[in-house]
């Protein structure tokens, strides 16, 4: 199934997050602690998880799209350019395209991708809602001159850089609590995200 790009701007991403000048200046959103019951969780509490940072990197082998999240020890197939069978850590062909079969989201805070070489990338994102569909997903075009943050609740995968390799300082809650979504599983299809500048 094809998934729309979309360059990512202001107006594009309301509701999803905003584009990032310095990781300085962004604050990264921590949800507080849900209450079991009709009791409240008591004010000032239920945040003190803070936030994590490190260094997100994506770098294709092949046809194989990796990602290594050095904030919580994450490290994961986050997709391929091609049939998932019929990939190849040897390809050295084009890449247009990742089969997307993954999606999560951070109920505890939000998070933010800061490119630490000036390449473009592109991050599929959804709204919010344990209901998603496939046809819910969009892929943001970054130029690579801004970060990229995402509220809480944002259905996403880790960035997809559009050449080889590409390091991004990464900031997240701490608890990295993560809920996710198997499209294979769930939907029976891949997701197929553009790599290429929707101007070009």
């Amino acid at each position: 199934m094809d998934v729309p790009l979309v360059r990512a701007t202001e107006s594009s991403l309301l509701g999803y997050g905003c584009l990032v000048r310095h990781p300085d200046q962004c604050e990264i959103e921590i949800v507080k602690w849900p209450a079991q019951g009709r009791r409240p969780v008591d004010d000032g509490t239920g945040v003190g998880g803070g936030i994590t940072e490190g260094t997100f990197c994506g770098e294709w082998k092949g046809d194989i799209l990796m990602g290594k999240n050095s904030a919580v020890g994450g490290h994961y197939v986050l997709g391929w350019a091609c049939d998932p069978q019929m990939a190849s850590e040897d390809s050295t062909g084009p890449r247009e395209e990742v089969r997307l079969w993954h999606f999560n989201y951070h109920p505890d805070g939000g998070q933010l991708f800061f490119p630490l070489n000036n390449q473009p990338f592109v991050v599929p994102v959804a709204l919010p809602g344990d209901d998603l569909r496939p046809e819910q997903v969009i892929a943001l075009w970054c130029d690579g001159s801004m970060g990229l943050y995402i509220h809480p609740g944002i259905w996403h995968e880790g960035i997809f850089p559009v050449r080889d390799r590409q390091r991004f300082l990464d900031r997240q809650g701490r608890v990295h609590a993560r809920v996710s979504c198997d499209f294979g599983e769930e939907f029976g299809v891949y997701l197929k995200v553009p790599l290429l500048n929707p101007e070009s």
